[in-house]
Parts: structure tokens; sequence; C-alpha cells
């Protein structure tokens, strides 16, 4: 396509206008002023060496200094709030807690930031949810209609929870690259052989989790709350009154629980009949002294408090396991500012000055998938840097000038790292995608210089004046492709709206390590070529020395 644009766009006789002279006129005098500094730079091409070995202690340093995290939160338009109570409460508890959080969340309506609020109880969706919980969805507005983020108003509504003393209130922002799910970014998982030495671990935890005002809603999944009451029956005092077990049971059932017993008409709808004690009669322990059971044998009604003996209890509502041993999971939401990378260090950090080193420590959800993939960047990054190294040296025939090439790809990380220091940005998936793009193009640099080099080589001239006629010629284009790649990507840094957030990780990346390392490769590139490749040839005069032994090895034949 670009030969046969040229062939209809171009002509001999297209004359240049004054932006073209003067641009032409530019580039001259930075081609002068950049081949009288390279001249200099290849008296101490060792020099550059170091400063390039200097660059990747430095860029660790700055990749430490980086908060990190799996993917930026972004604004996705909706935010949901989950609310929990004490375990055993009723759904007239949750409801009356419920309406208080609802009347926060329409303020968001009121103010014209949210379109539609959504809060029920409970907060689960399947048939047997606890109806001791609740959850609300905000549905926002679109965002150019609205000043603030979903991060923000969740913020405030945060705020706002903390004064709610019956329950246990928290904003959860969705999560990104399609994951689902209402579960805190935070999950971390102790495991043991106990329940009872988990559960005093995981006071230690929580107990200083609760002081970083980075973690906002601490909780865990075991929580010895669930109120119980263990029913044990006199089995011979029921015998002697004649009073069987089963007629215990569906005693406790019907007047405490609920049972349906049959089913109506009125006005052609069928109605349940379900029978249970009234809600003042089934509070305590001592209400059992109101029911009574009939005995089979004398007829008589007993007291049913006579019968059984009441104990009540607290244990935890579930036992959960992980990776087949005994787990506790604390989770827990992240404040505005901090990241999912500061909030594991930190938990791992308190885990190891306060439990044994018996306790097991893993993660669960979206801590766990960052953790794997923070893990998986090395390889991925060694592979994509082996496979360019690979790929380079198929095309130039030789180990050495890829080796050259390759040595540019440590400035352009470092650039994208300084690039993500100075604006804030994290190190998330990403900004390491985005890293990985920069081997490919801080690599187009040299290869430009290098493939001419050789070229410049084979027709004769000699290696000093081949890579500074090479380099100075090929400013030109690496300029024109570098600042062409660099403002590609000003529209993903300056982006706004829906999944903004990480287009800009994305953008800041590429931006920063093209521009940096393209200042840096038109010296380094040169210097690592005097260096490396001084004693090496191109294929095509190796070709011709094959065949200038050949021909003596002939004429001496």
């Amino acid at each position: 396509l670009s030969p046969m644009l040229c062939s209809k766009l171009l002509s001999r006789k297209m004359s240049h206008g004054k932006v073209t002279q003067k641009l032409d006129t530019l580039f001259a005098r930075i081609q002068t002023a950049y081949g009288n500094s390279l001249k200099k730079v290849l008296l101490r091409p060792v020099r550059v060496a170091v400063l390039v070995a200097l660059s990747v202690p430095l860029a660790w340093m700055f990749l430490k200094a980086i908060p990190t995290e799996f993917a930026p939160t972004e604004d996705r338009g909706v935010f949901f709030l989950s609310m929990k109570g004490p375990e055993g409460a009723g759904f007239e508890y949750s409801q009356k807690y419920m309406r208080q959080i609802e009347d926060h969340l329409m303020s968001l309506y009121d103010r014209g930031e949210a379109s539609r609020v959504l809060a029920r109880v409970p907060g689960s969706f399947g048939a047997a949810g606890d109806v001791n919980s609740g959850i609300g969805i905000i549905v926002l507005n679109d965002w150019s209609v609205r000043e603030r983020t979903s991060q923000q108003m969740g913020g405030e509504m945060a705020g706002r929870m903390a004064s709610l003393a019956g329950v246990k209130a928290f904003p959860i922002m969705p999560r990104g690259l399609g994951q689902r799910g209402f579960s805190q970014a935070v999950q971390f998982v102790i495991g043991g052989t106990d329940y009872k030495e988990l559960s005093l671990w995981r006071d230690r935890v929580m107990e200083r989790a609760s002081e970083n005002p980075g973690l906002v809603g601490v909780d865990a999944d075991y929580e010895e709350t669930k109120p119980q009451f263990h029913v044990a029956i006199d089995r011979d005092r029921a015998a002697d009154l004649g009073v069987t077990l089963q007629d215990i049971g569906r005693t406790l059932e019907t007047m405490l629980g609920s049972r349906q017993v049959t089913t109506y008409i009125d006005r052609g709808e069928e109605y349940d009949v379900i029978l249970q004690a009234a809600l003042e009669d089934r509070q305590g322990p001592l209400d059992l002294a109101n029911i009574y059971v009939r005995s089979a044998r004398t007829g008589y009604l007993v007291p049913l408090s006579n019968l059984v003996k009441v104990e009540e209890r607290a244990d935890a509502a579930t036992l959960k396991r992980f990776n087949r041993l005994r787990a506790i999971t604390i989770s827990a939401g992240l404040a505005e500012g901090y990241t999912l990378g500061e909030a594991l260090t930190f938990l791992k950090d308190v885990a190891r000055e306060e439990l044994p080193a018996t306790a097991q420590i893993d993660y669960k959800g979206q801590s766990r998938e960052y953790v794997e993939s923070s893990g998986a960047l090395v390889v991925t990054f060694a592979l994509a840097l082996l496979i360019a190294f690979l790929v380079l040296a198929a095309q130039f025939e030789s180990f050495i000038h890829p080796l050259v090439i390759i040595f540019t790809v440590p400035l352009a990380i470092l650039g994208a790292l300084m690039g993500l220091v100075v604006t804030g940005g994290t190190m998330n998936i990403y900004s390491q995608i985005g890293m990985i793009m920069l081997i490919g193009l801080s690599a187009k640099n040299g290869i430009l210089i290098v493939e001419f080099a050789n070229q410049l080589r084979d027709e004769g001239l000699a290696f000093a004046e081949a890579l500074h006629t090479a380099a100075v010629t090929r400013l030109r284009p690496i300029m024109m492709t570098s600042i062409s790649t660099a403002l590609g990507a000003v529209p993903l840094i300056l982006t706004s709206g829906a999944g903004a957030e990480s287009r800009i990780s994305i953008g800041i990346v590429v931006f920063c390590g093209v521009v940096f390392s393209t200042l840096l490769t038109l010296y380094v590139v040169p210097a690592f070529y005097e260096l490396l490749a001084k004693n090496t040839g191109s294929p095509r005069q190796r070709e011709q020395k094959l065949e200038k032994l050949e021909a003596e090895i002939k004429q001496e034949i």
C-alpha cells in the first residue's frame, strides 16, 4: 500500500513550501549537533556502558517504590454497598437499618449523581439468603454529567456507614477485567489445624488491620456470634409423662420456627396456612414455659420447660476450609489511594510478626490473581526478551548485533518507571503489558542504526565511518517513528470516562518509555556497537570472505 500511495501522491516536480524548508533546516541543525556529540561519545564508549549498567539497579529502585495492584480501580458507573448485621438478627432488624442506609444512598440520587438506587434484604439473591444481611446497588449517571468518581462517592458512603452502630456496612467497588462477584479486594487466608487456634490468630491480625486507615470494612468469615439454643430432652421424664420425642420436636418446629399445615382458597386465590407463635412469645428460653405439649397417656397439657433443658451457645455460622486446611479468610476493602499490593504486604508483615511459623498464609479472589500475575510478569518479560533476541539473531545471522539492540530495553523500562513515579501511577497488569510492548518499540531504533551500519560496511566503508554515518543518517527516521509512536499514546493519557484508568496506565508507560529510550539509544546503540561489533562482520562480508577464500583455494589447486 505504501509504495502505491507514494507513486500516486508524490511527484518529482513537487515544490517544498516554507514550512518544509524550515523543518529541513531544523533537522539539518539537529543532525549536525548530534553528529558532533556522537563523535565525543564514541571516544569513550565504556562510560556509556557503565551508565546503562547503572540504569538496572536504578530501575529496580523505582520498581520497589511504585505501588502495585492487580488492575486499576475503574469508575464503572456503579458500586455496591454491603450490610451485615449480627448473627441471628431477624428480617425486621435488618430492614430497619437498611432503611437508614437507603436514606444515605438516596442523597446521591437527589444530587443527580445516581440514576437508580436499589436496597434489599437479604443480601444474597438465592433462595436461602441470610436475613441478617443486605445489599445496595447504586447505578450512577453518565460520567459527563457528574463531577465525582464512584470511588469518591464510595468514600463518602464509607464515612456515613461508620455511624451505624448496629451493623457493619461498607462500599464495594466492582472489579475490572470482567471479574464478577461482590467480594472485597483484600482476601487474606490464614490456615491451620484447629479453629480455636485460628480464631486467636484472626484476632491478632484483625486488631492490627483495623488500625490501618487504608483498609476499610475489615471482616472475617469465622465469627463466634451465631446464637444457638442447645435443647437437651429429659428422655426419662418425657417417657414417664407419656410425651414422645416426635411430639416435642414437632412442637418446637411449629412454635419457634414455622410449619405449613394446609391451604385455603379465598375469591379464587390460594393461600398457605402457616402455624407459628407470635413474635413476642418466641424471644428467649423463658418463653418455653408458655409452650405446652399434650401427653398421649393422660391427655393433659405438659409445660415444655419441664421436659427440656436449654443451653445458650455462640458459634460460627460456617466452618470453612481452603486447600484442604481449616482456614479463616480476613477480607477488607481499600481506601482511596491505597493499593492492593500495599494492603497484602502489610498483612503479610503482620502475619510474620504476630503468628507462629506453623501458620499457613494464602490468598483468595482478586488478591490471589494479583499474586499469581505478579509472579508471572518476570517469566513473561524474560520470554518476550528471549524471543525478540532470537528473532533478531535469525535476521542478522549474528548473536552480537542483536545483543547491541537488546541493551536499549533497560533504558525504555527505566523511562516507563520514571513516568509512573512522576504521575503517581501504579504497577498493574496494564502497565506490565505496556512494558512488554516497549521491548519491540525500543528495539526498533537500534535495528535502524545497526542494519544501516552493516550495509555501509558491506559497501566498503571503514568501521568508524560506517557507524557514524549510519547513526546520523538514521536520526530523522528514528525521530519520525518515535514521535509518532509517542504522540499515538497521548490520547490514552488524556482520556476520560469508562475505562480511563486502565488506558492511562498503558499510555504513560508507552509515552515515557519511548521518549526516554529514544533520547538515550541514539548514543547507547552506537557505543555498544563500537564495543561489541568492531571485530564482527555482516552476513555479506562473511560471504565475500568465503568467496575470496574459495577463489584462493581454487587458484592454489
